[in-house]
C-alpha cells in the first residue's frame, strides 16, 4: 500500500508561514501581545486580525484504488500578519478581533463535519479539496460580512448580536471543534 501525502493551506488574508501561527483553542483568547505586524498606516482600521483554514489530507491507496484518507482541519491565527494600532486599542475592538478568530474556528467545525460525511472513492481528492475552497469562500464572505454589519465593532448592538450568534453556532458545532 502507498500513502500519498497532500498538504493545502489558504488564507483569509494572505498566505503566510504558519510556524508562529496560534491554533484556536477554546481556553486561550487573543491578546494584543499577539498582534505583531506593524500597522498598516493606509487603513483606517483599529486592528486587522489574519486567520485562515489549515487544511492536509492523506489518501491510502491498494495499486491504483484509494482505500482509505484522513484529514486534519486548523484554525489558524497568524501574529505577523496580525497588527494593531495602540491608540485605538481597546478591550472592546479586541473581543471584535477575537471574534473573528472564532468564526475561523466555526468554519474550521463546518469543515471537519462536511469532511466526515465523505466516503472513499476515486474522487475523494477533488472532492475534499471543492470542499476545502467552498468553506473558505463562504468563510470570507461571513468576515465581511460582521465587519460590515458591526461597523467594524463601532455598532455595540449589532456586535453583541453576532457575539451572541457566533457562540451559539460554536456550541452546535461543538463535537467538531479543535482539539
Amino acid at each position: 500500500m502507498k500513502i500519498i501525502i497532500l498538504f493545502l493551506s489558504l488564507l483569509v488574508v494572505t498566505p503566510v508561514s504558519n510556524d508562529d501561527a496560534i491554533t484556536w483553542n477554546e481556553d486561550k483568547k487573543l491578546t494584543w501581545a499577539d498582534f505583531k505586524a506593524p500597522p498598516d498606516s493606509n487603513s483606517d482600521a483599529a486592528a486587522l486580525t489574519a486567520s485562515g483554514i489549515t487544511f492536509g489530507f492523506t489518501v491510502k491507496t491498494s495499486g491504483s484504488q484509494i482505500v482509505d484518507f484522513s484529514t486534519t482541519v486548523s484554525a489558524q491565527f497568524y501574529p505577523h500578519k496580525s497588527w494593531y494600532i495602540k491608540d485605538k486599542a481597546n478591550p472592546h475592538v479586541l473581543a471584535h478581533e477575537q471574534l473573528h478568530f472564532d468564526i475561523t474556528e466555526l468554519y474550521a467545525r463546518q469543515f471537519r463535519k462536511e469532511l466526515a460525511l465523505l466516503k472513499v472513492n476515486r474522487k475523494i481528492k477533488a472532492q475534499m479539496k471543492a470542499l476545502h475552497s467552498q468553506i473558505n469562500t463562504a468563510l470570507n464572505e461571513r468576515q465581511q460580512r460582521y465587519d460590515l454589519e458591526t461597523n467594524h465593532s463601532m455598532n455595540e448592538t449589532a456586535q453583541q448580536e453576532w457575539k451572541t450568534n457566533i457562540t451559539q453556532e460554536l456550541k452546535q458545532l461543538e463535537s467538531f471543534q479543535s482539539l
